[in-house]
């Protein structure tokens, strides 16, 4: 296989998955009766919109995926945005979801950051555990 070839199958990987977590995640939020739009790339660094017509309360949603558990790369974190970290995981085992407020993120810039020698940003899953499942985030005000 070519170099080229690698390098294409990688960025298809990678779009698969970011895509595999954007729709296990508006389907989520569809379940749990939440309006939620896709954006399909349409809005820089938004990648759901969901509305809880039960609070009046709208999220722009960041949507980070992983096929098994690593780092999340993340260069920079909104306030205002919502944060939903995926691990995929492999067919039969369940999807594995992280949710936080950017605001909840920004408060412990220690704890929720990472930063390689190499000057890769990411975030570490086991920094996560209390926000796994933290599906609240969305019956409260942004």
């Amino acid at each position: 296989m070519t170099e080229e070839a690698v390098v294409k199958k990688s960025n298809a990987d990678r779009n698969m998955t970011g895509l595999a977590g954007e729709l296990f995640v508006a389907a989520e939020l569809l379940k749990r009766g939440l309006q939620t739009s896709i954006t399909f790339g349409n809005a820089k660094q938004i990648d759901l919109i969901a509305h809880n017509p039960r609070t009046g309360h709208s999220f722009t949603i960041q949507v980070k995926s992983l096929r098994f558990k690593n780092y999340f790369p993340i260069r920079d974190i909104n306030e205002q945005h919502t944060y939903v970290f995926v691990i995929l995981n492999e067919p039969g085992k369940a999807v594995q979801y992280f949710i936080a407020s950017g605001k909840h993120l920004l408060s412990d810039p220690v704890k929720y950051a990472y930063l390689d020698p190499k000057g890769f940003s990411a975030m570490a899953p086991k920094s996560l555990i209390e926000l796994a499942n933290n599906w609240q985030v969305f019956e409260c005000e942004p």
